[in-house]
């Protein structure tokens, strides 16, 4: 029997509007507002996010950040310092009560995984879920994701990146030492991949929407879902609102650690 989830595609937004709907997500399915939910939505302007547990001046150039017009937002996830900008950003919100629940996390991870895995398939990329938290093709990552469990629920959210932009990514980033950014940029660069990799002779394809629609029948058949389209309620969209105005938008948050 198919899992009934609330399908969401809700656009390119700010960084601290994208982590205020996925928390007021969160809190929505924790108290039985709504369904379990899975949520597709891009960044605009682009964005660094930092994992809940980093420091963000030793993560992050802040000041390259605001010259080059980029977001900087604290996440409640873990994880590592991430560069939002040509790709795909997917959450997806469950009660820990749910049948696609897993209580160890790398086993949750797994599970979860297998609809990008499978979304990749259908547009022509070969995946596999790379432990602890990553999906790479031909050795080289094309998707990051973080977890958080949370008043009785699990968020997971990740990215399926559509292009890379290592050399701009490390503009914004701190690395240990500068002598060794040259080397590391390249490393990345034979690590990394994206979808746009595999369209390269497509021309200015819409790939953004392609991608999303491949992830939707990815998730609902590696997870046995069915997807009900609908809109984030306007309490889901107040909360958000507000958890980004007086959360995700302070400098107490963002400068935490």
């Amino acid at each position: 029997m198919a899992h009934e989830f609330r399908l969401l595609e809700t656009g390119f937004h700010s960084a601290v509007f994208n982590m205020g709907l996925d928390e007021a997500l969160l809190n929505s399915v924790a108290e039985g507002r709504s369904l379990p939910t899975l949520r597709f939505y891009g960044w605009e302007p682009p964005a660094v996010s930092i994992g809940y547990f980093q420091g963000l001046h030793e993560e992050v150039d802040v000041d390259a950040c605001r010259a080059a017009g980029v977001d900087v937002v604290r996440r409640i996830t873990g994880g590592g310092a991430v560069f939002h900008h040509y790709e795909v950003t997917y959450s997806i919100v469950l009660p820990l009560s749910h049948q696609l629940a897993r209580p160890n996390i790398l086993d949750s991870y797994r599970l979860l995984l297998g609809g990008i895995i499978d979304g990749l398939a259908l547009l022509g990329i070969e995946a596999e879920f790379a432990p602890i938290n990553d999906i790479v093709t031909g050795g080289k990552k094309i998707s990051g994701n973080a977890q958080t469990r949370k008043r009785g629920c699990i968020l997971q959210h990740g990215t399926i990146l559509l292009d890379v932009e290592v050399d701009l990514m490390f503009s914004l980033l701190k690395v240990p030492q500068e002598k060794a950014k040259g080397k590391l940029i390249e490393d990345v660069k034979q690590r990394v991949t994206s979808v746009r990799h595999f369209f390269k002779n497509r021309g200015q394809t819409p790939i953004f929407e392609e991608t999303v629609d491949a992830l939707k029948q990815g998730f609902a058949s590696a997870l046995e879902l069915s997807l009900v389209s609908s809109r984030p309620d306007e309490a889901e969209l107040a909360e958000a609102r507000r958890l980004a105005g007086e959360k995700f938008g302070s400098r107490h948050w963002t400068e935490l650690r």
